[in-house]
């Protein structure tokens, strides 16, 4: 298993349930630009790497993301599309205006995705 390494900032968490796949965001991502992003999408990457058979983004604490955070999660997506056998579910809250529209794209990136917003 490869040693997952916890991504914190000022106004975010972003940690990693090794048992379970999970990745939980916390707080609010407006990082600027691709570079800023890199250990977030290094960690999902990294996750994906253990090949499990359900990996889950937990975004139901996030209350912000902004444009480049979004390009990040598409990215992370649209790359699961050549990771044939690993079921992606994100979780996303009702509570959070962004989610609502800007989740229901990743469905068009991936169509086995798994979407639960509550």
């Amino acid at each position: 298993m490869v040693a997952m390494q916890d991504v914190k900032g000022e106004e975010y968490t972003v940690y990693v349930e090794p048992d379970t796949s999970t990745v939980l965001f916390q707080g609010e991502l407006s990082l600027d630009g691709p570079t800023e992003y890199a250990p977030i999408a290094n960690l999902l990457n990294k996750v994906l790497q253990t090949e499990p058979n359900t990996m889950t983004l937990d975004l139901r604490n996030l209350g912000f993301v902004n444009s480049s955070g979004i390009s990040m999660f598409y990215k992370f997506v649209l790359s699961m599309q050549k990771k044939k056998g690993v079921q992606l579910v994100v979780l996303g809250s009702n509570d959070m205006p962004w989610q609502g529209k800007s989740l229901k794209n990743l469905e068009k990136l991936l169509p086995g995705l798994k979407l639960d917003i509550q």
